[in-house]
């Protein structure tokens, strides 16, 4: 299973692409906010830094504002993930993208329907809240285990990434539920005991 890291602070990244293990990276601009720091400006500083799939998400709701917004990112890098709502939007959006070559990362799932509409519409990634579920006593590693079971029943190759990982035990969950990627929004998780300075 890989590991990224969902942060807009250059600082972490840096850090945890320099022990080797990191390979890749989700942010938004509501991240990128907190840092007070221009998005696409971040986005080239982090592109500098991690060779692997970064992942820029969209404001827009609609699917032609989207797309617009979409290949402002692409157009810096083929590394750039185009992170889309799995709404009807984002899946009108995500078809028009995968289309164009432009790879997604289709966020905001909390059910295996949503999963497997977003994969038939071609994303290349998909990203069950595993944290935001178990917030609400919804079992987020069974949403895991179905989509991946779901997934290689079918034959389909989209990517799982078990998204705002809390603990470092939802780690290992992810990894043993068939997830291809865990990310978390906290360094806690991926960072050993003696480097949560970096907290």
């Amino acid at each position: 299973m890989k590991l990224f890291i969902d942060t807009a602070n250059v600082d972490h990244i840096r850090e945890i692409a320099s022990w080797g293990v990191l390979s890749g990276v989700t942010t938004n601009p509501s991240l990128v906010a907190r840092e007070g720091r221009d998005f696409m400006a971040v986005l080239r500083e982090i592109l500098a830094i991690v060779d692997g799939p970064i992942s820029a998400e969209v404001v827009s709701t609609q699917a032609d504002d989207m797309v617009t917004e979409a290949r402002q990112y692409y157009e810096l890098s083929h590394n750039i993930v185009i992170k889309l709502p799995a709404t009807a939007e984002g899946l009108k959006a995500c078809s028009r993208l995968t289309g164009q070559g432009v790879k997604t990362n289709l966020t905001l799932i909390f059910n295996p329907n949503q999963a497997l509409l977003c994969a038939r519409a071609g994303a290349t990634f998909v990203s069950p809240f595993v944290g935001r579920l178990d917030d609400i006593s919804t079992d987020g590693i069974q949403l895991v285990r179905d989509i991946a079971e779901i997934f290689t029943y079918h034959g389909i190759t989209t990517e799982i990434i078990a998204a705002s990982i809390r603990t470092p035990g939802q780690v290992v969950a992810a990894a043993k539920a068939g997830a291809h990627i865990a990310y978390s929004g906290r360094i806690r998780p991926l960072i050993p005991v003696e480097s949560v300075h970096l907290l």
